[in-house]
């Protein structure tokens, strides 16, 4: 199949989910999303009820209870989910990127251990990779697992940092390194650890950024695993990791440009109402074209993602690996204007908590940063897309 043979139009099944979603998610909104934020407490009826609705399960295979589609659907219910207001950021670690890691890789054990729970929602699990010295350079993870001959368990060392709600979930799959059998050279493997386990321990990082979920720092002192904890082949190496992180970069595409609607959409509303000088300010070019813009930015965002999506549903993982890199960027930027121009379209009201827009200033800014920044995005573009020389 070539790239120009794979479609990326959505179809009336994807459209008719959007609706369900959108619907779905318009009984909670931002009311209940921001409330839970700021008594500190989970999303755990939305969650929940997420999974009952079979929407956490959409791209889990049928034979483990999940709906069988692509990353393109679980996206547009991301995305759905985000322009209603009620996000769910562990959509992106559990389902996303484990679920895509242990359905690929998994032995039939693991598989039917866990998969069942991601597609109803009754478990969620978290993802660690980022340390405090590797963050886009993930080279210098410095986490090692270590196997004991003598029992066969595997032994992990290390420290993670900004993982999201580590409180919240079960197990973490963990990204370690191994010596490679022939080489002796260090590469990535995977681990599920439980968060009970002894020697794993973790510590809240405090951030200004509104939302239910919170980050955390990962300690791993010597935390004893059983043969079955690895996830794939421990030599497999960076192959099994980009099997997540292009789903992670697909849902973070769709969470953007979720956001970006909601903004807009805010927008829209109130400049519609507002009158100046007795005329809606919409009439005024100045604040309708800005608006314009956005929507066209985020609209071709859109047009990107189900692209990375639908290449990445092909088993075109290369060109989806560029795909997904481009749509995470665009979706970033747009957001980034949409929001931005939402509230100068609100004045000083954009700034009022009353209007919705204050809490998605912090928020949408992070979509430049993770999970990938847009210099790392730039900088696969540059070297795969352009064919120029590799500048780290």
């Amino acid at each position: 199949m070539t790239e120009n043979e794979i479609a990326f139009t959505e179809s009336p099944e994807r459209r008719a989910l959007r609706e369900s979603v959108s619907a779905f998610a318009a009984k909670y909104g931002d009311s209940y999303w921001l409330q839970c934020a700021r008594d500190d407490r989970k999303t755990d009826e939305l969650w929940a009820d997420a999974g009952r609705q079979g929407y956490l399960g959409v791209a889990i295979p049928e034979e483990y209870g999940g709906g069988g589609g692509g990353i393109g659907d679980l996206a547009a219910v991301a995305e759905e989910l985000q322009a209603a207001g009620c996000p769910l950021l562990l959509m992106v670690v559990s389902p996303a990127i484990c679920g895509t890691i242990i359905g690929r890789f998994g032995t039939p054990e693991q598989k039917q251990r866990w998969l069942p729970g991601f597609a109803d929602g009754t478990r969620k699990m978290g993802f660690a990779i980022t340390e405090p010295d590797a963050g886009s350079n993930s080279h210098n993870i410095r986490t090692t697992a270590t196997r004991d001959e003598s029992t066969g368990e595997w032994v992990l060392k290390g420290g993670k940092t900004f993982i999201s709600g580590v409180d919240e979930v079960s197990d973490v799959l963990v990204v370690a390194r191994t010596a490679h059998n022939s080489t002796g050279k260090l590469r990535p493997a995977l681990f599920v650890i439980p968060t009970d386990a002894r020697g794993f321990t973790y510590s809240r990082i405090d951030i200004g950024i509104v939302g239910p979920e919170k980050q955390f720092v990962v300690h791993l002192d010597d935390v004893r695993l059983p043969e079955d904890a690895l996830v794939g082949d421990a030599d497999a190496g960076i192959e099994q990791l980009f099997a997540g992180l292009n789903p992670e970069r697909i849902m973070a595409a769709s969470s953007a440009t979720g956001m970006a609607r909601r903004a807009i959409a805010k927008a829209v509303e109130y400049t519609k109402q507002r009158e100046v000088w007795g005329a809606p300010i919409a009439t005024h070019q100045a604040v309708s074209h800005p608006l314009a813009q956005s929507y066209v930015e985020t609209e071709l965002a859109r047009l990107m993602t189900q692209r990375a999506a639908a290449l990445y549903d092909a088993g075109e993982l290369m060109l989806a690996g560029e795909s997904a890199n481009m749509a995470k960027y665009a979706a970033a930027e747009a957001a980034c204007n949409a929001v931005d121009r939402a509230v100068q379209a609100h004045g000083g009201n954009g700034l009022a908590e009353e209007f919705g827009l204050v809490h998605l200033i912090g928020n949408v800014r992070l979509t430049r940063i993770a999970p990938v920044s847009r210099e790392m995005a730039l900088n696969f573009v540059a070297q795969f897309s352009l064919g120029l020389p590799k500048s780290y």
